[in-house]
């Protein structure tokens, strides 16, 4: 029996070393003429592009069909479909003017068949929609741009100024975006008055025209650290662990340290600060966990800032007044556990900006509320916290 089984064995190792040396079966001919031409294109224009349905042309040898199309002057695009769809998409046009597209029919040995020229009409590019809501306006150190992304279109918000006085435009900072509407504040400028431009601009480096101003900053000034932590009876104060008490807030290290709240604690929670002087608010700053808990877990997503000057010891809101609801805001829109390099630069690096409304009484104590983090859990993370205005 144990011979019929060795016998069998090496039958069997003969075969595979056969097949190992027999040529690869190959189902390509070079030989094979190119596909016909698709039939029956028809086009639905859409924004900055174009949707080609057609028929499929009962060839064997068909791979895919291409599209080429020239979207700027010298600047070529393709776009490809396998042969198992009937639908091609066009994008990156940034105008609606009339554009010859060229269609070919491409086969297994990729032997391509005479192009068919086909025209397309693209609707308004999302650069040019988003434009019509585009403005820019004086902000606190700086200025603030608002805008309206209806068709959540990936695109850069490009900032120039002309920061000398010589009559020339840089750019002095870049906000990516695809989310539907949001406000960017660009900071530290001088209270003079400049000359500022702002534009969109898309991933194929198509661009609205130039949004032009001249405008003076508004007055503020830093409020100097470091504070103080005023632990009051119902402030959610104790720290996780050692390493992380409420004083890593005001430390000036951005990446090395972050206060934390206990694990277990529920949401509303809240912790105060003395500013040490009292200040009239302009606006505050607050830096996430670092880049691998950006926009995740412990961070803080929508939270209340009070203003005191004479804190109830008990611990109560008695004496404290509401002074901005706030959410904070994530770049790129994407869903939770997916950040973009724009999303940390912001939320992280940065620091997110929060300007308080018509302020006009100062304030020295500061409650911070958390109403919501962005995991859900009721213990919360932060970096960093900054504060803007007049002292």
């Amino acid at each position: 029996m144990k011979k019929v089984i060795y016998i069998t064995g090496i039958a069997i190792l003969i075969l595979l070393q056969q097949c190992k040396r027999d040529d690869r079966l190959d189902h390509i001919d070079p030989n094979a003429p190119a596909p016909a031409q698709v039939s029956s294109v028809k086009s639905q224009s859409t924004a900055g592009g174009a949707i080609l349905t057609y028929k499929i042309p009962s060839d064997p040898n068909l791979s895919y069909v291409k599209a080429v199309y020239e979207i700027q002057p010298g600047v070529f695009r393709e776009g490809k479909s396998s042969f198992y769809t009937d639908t091609l998409k066009l994008e990156g046009f940034g105008d609606t003017r009339e554009y010859n597209v060229k269609l070919y029919s491409v086969g297994k040995n990729e032997k391509a068949s005479e192009p068919l020229d086909v025209k397309i009409t693209p609707l308004t590019p999302p650069v040019l929609v988003a434009f019509d809501d585009l403005s820019i306006e004086a902000g606190f150190g700086g200025v603030k741009i608002r805008f309206k992304n209806k068709l959540e279109a990936n695109m850069a918000i490009v900032l120039e100024a002309d920061t000398v006085g010589n009559g020339v435009l840089l750019p002095i900072q870049t906000f990516y975006t695809k989310t539907p509407a949001g406000i960017f504040s660009a900071r530290g400028l001088s209270s003079t008055e400049k000359k500022f431009s702002v534009y969109l601009r898309d991933r194929w480096n198509n661009k609205s025209p130039a949004l032009v101003k001249s405008l003076v900053p508004l007055f503020e000034q830093k409020v100097p650290k470091p504070f103080t932590a005023v632990k009051l009876p119902t402030d959610e104060y104790e720290p996780v662990e050692g390493q992380y008490p409420m004083e890593r807030m005001w430390d000036g290290l951005v990446d090395q340290g972050i206060f934390a709240s206990r694990h277990g604690t529920v949401l509303p929670q809240w912790f105060t600060v003395d500013l040490g002087r009292k200040v009239i608010f302009s606006r505050m700053k607050m830096h996430q966990r670092a880049p691998d808990y950006t926009y995740t877990g412990s961070n803080v997503k929508a939270f209340e800032i009070y203003g005191s000057n004479n804190p109830n010891s008990d611990g109560s809101f008695g004496n404290w007044k509401l002074l901005g609801s706030f959410k904070s805001y994530k770049p790129s829109g994407l869903p939770m556990g997916k950040v973009t390099a724009e999303d940390i630069n912001y939320g992280f690096t940065q620091g997110e900006d929060f300007e308080f409304e018509d302020m006009t009484e100062a304030y020295r104590f500061i409650r911070f509320k958390t109403l919501e983090t962005y995991g859900g859990g009721g213990q919360i993370t932060i970096s960093e916290l900054s504060f803007w205005g007049k002292l």
